[in-house]
């Protein structure tokens, strides 16, 4: 019974992959990777690209690096793979992104030294910098290096060109998503930086891939399509980068799509804008972590140095009641301070949803210009019980049916039977809210389950009514607590204590139980803060009634 449920799993895992996805994955496993090393890259000329740099530098003597909360030494060649490190760790090793990193310019000698080091221990096709997703982010940030000094030495040319046939003969066919996007980039990089046959090749085939990948990843309303604010925000500095490209390299095969690209730029500026907490940054949707992709501070920076009257300027601010049909996102302005962050998605693109969390009908909240009801996160990749619970519904603001999550997510980037939302209602007039929805992850049970959730929002209260139909044993809505929030029970619910602000009231009505249990949020990779989840419990035919209320005057002032 247990491989047939395996198997079963599997199928709907597959059924969902393109053909190319399959029939490239099967041919790369066959198809020996050799790669052609040649002298005589020559740079195009003329091309200088300015500065722009966000992330802190990981090293500062190129032996000892720091990455995703953790240190190791880099000593010897066999270290840029050594087994002790996580892949992921790995990865970030060799993507070389102290290159660009806040402060570059001034490490010139130290950065020379990391490139040359790369170049003399990663010999050709061996280790994880060869694979195709390291090359390209390193492809672009030697590009971006270069383009910036005087002239290059011959040796890194040549690696930069046998760097690129790497890619060129591994691009991620098998992967599609955020991944073919990063290859497409890559390739348009190097394709305009060198010059000659093969040059053109890669601008060509990069520009290709762009073409189809933007006008498929970044949906009408924005939002990316693998709903992760993260990537989207990661992504959005990849087009800015494209642009700076298009406006120095002086080739037409560019120029022609700036414009195209910049609009992109902008609309995908407003839904990341608008879907934010008061704090400034990213709610915690599917696979989401801070300090991974740049700031909104530093998108609107780059956009700022990009724009012009080309395209009509969009307001990036942020504000006001805005759903996101298109990608199936909502932010509700609940008044000053006090914001509603709502997942109304898909778990992402049917062929790729591998950073999908079963968050489906999940929800955050800030009040008092404090983070109050939080996801978990993300604080590790891999295929361990750790990912695999951060990914769980129980580690997310929604309801867990008879101990399943609404979509099958397993191993580290898996999904099988997927949760479907329909959004029913969307509404806000005279100051109230009203949103409805529900979403048929639970129709695999025995009992053809669906997941009811309303939100109804007035100054000073958001109400949270729940319900799942069709016969089962019990549901369990969770909202997990930032470690910053105290929390005091108090009747049928509890009393909560932000650092600013009054004290805000929750009570579930409708519920079996409600318990305070310890859970864990995750805001960075390799983070772990212990919190707590409020954890209410109901039986089938019950609606449970979650209602938050607050006062925005305290001692007659205001808050």
């Amino acid at each position: 019974m247990a491989v047939l449920s395996r198997l079963w799993r599997l199928f709907h895992t597959v059924r969902y992959l393109r053909w190319r996805q399959v029939w490239f994955r099967l041919y790369y496993r066959v198809r020996p990777l050799r790669v052609p090393v040649a002298g005589g890259a020559r740079p195009r000329g003329g091309l200088t690209l300015d500065p722009c740099h966000w992330g802190e530098p990981a090293t500062g003597d190129g032996r000892r690096f720091d990455f995703l909360g953790e240190s190791g030494e880099v000593a010897t060649a066999a270290d840029w793979n050594a087994p002790r490190f996580s892949k992921l760790w790995l990865y970030n090793l060799h993507y070389l992104n102290d290159l660009n990193a806040v402060g570059a310019d001034q490490r010139e000698a130290l950065n020379a030294a990391l490139v040359d080091r790369w170049i003399e221990e990663n010999p050709p096709c061996q280790g994880n910098g060869w694979e195709p997703y390291p090359l390209s982010l390193r492809i672009v940030n030697l590009v971006k290096w270069f383009a910036r000094g005087g002239q290059v030495p011959a040796h890194r040319l040549d690696s930069l060109a046998t760097q690129a046939r790497a890619l060129e003969r591994q691009v991620e066919w098998p992967i599609l998503g955020n991944h073919l996007f990063a290859n497409g980039k890559a390739l348009v990089f190097v394709g305009a930086y060198l010059t000659g046959e093969e040059g053109d090749r890669w601008l060509r085939r990069g520009l290709a891939i762009l073409d189809r990948e933007i006008a498929e990843q970044f949906l009408a309303d924005g939002g990316h399509f693998e709903r992760s604010p993260m990537y989207h925000d990661a992504l959005l500095w990849d087009l800015c980068d494209l642009i700076h490209l298009a406006e120095r390299a002086g080739l037409p095969a560019l120029s022609s799509r700036r414009r195209d690209w910049l609009a992109v730029l902008e609309r995908g500026l407003h839904w990341s804008s608008t879907l934010r907490h008061p704090d400034g940054d990213i709610a915690f949707f599917n696979d989401a972590a801070f300090g991974i992709a740049p700031s909104l501070d530093n998108l609107r920076a780059y956009h700022r140095r990009l724009a012009d009257g080309s395209v009509v300027e969009r307001a990036v601010d942020g504000t006001g009641t805005h759903y996101f049909a298109d990608s199936g996102y909502a932010a509700l302005d609940l008044g000053p301070g006090h914001r509603a962050l709502l997942d109304l998605a898909p778990v992402g693109p049917d062929y790729q949803p591998g950073h999908a969390h079963a968050d489906t009908l999940s929800f955050e909240l800030s009040l008092f210009g404090r983070r109050l009801l939080v996801n978990s996160g993300t604080s590790r990749y891999g295929v361990d019980r750790e990912r695999l619970r951060q990914r769980a519904t129980a580690a997310h603001n929604t309801v867990e049916v008879d101990g399943q999550d609404s979509s099958e997510v397993w191993s580290g980037f898996r999904v099988a039977r997927r949760a479907r939302p329909t959004v029913t209602r969307f509404e806000n007039e005279g100051g109230r809210i009203h949103v409805s929805a529900g979403h048929d992850g639970y129709r695999r049970l025995a009992g053809d389950n669906v997941h009811y959730r309303d939100w109804q929002a007035r100054p000073g209260e958001l109400l949270i009514q729940d319900r799942v139909s069709g016969a089962h044993g019990q549901a369990v809505a969770r909202f997990h607590l930032h470690p910053d929030v105290q929390a005091q029970a108090d009747g049928d619910g509890f009393v909560l204590r932000l650092s600013t602000g009054g004290p805000v009231r929750v009570h579930c009505r409708g519920a079996d139980r409600v318990t305070l249990e310890p859970a864990s949020w995750h805001p960075t990779f390799g983070g772990s803060v212990p919190n707590q989840c409020i954890v209410a419990a109901f039986s089938g035919g019950v609606t449970l009634e979650t209602a938050i209320v607050w006062q925005d005057h305290v001692d007659g002032s205001a808050v």
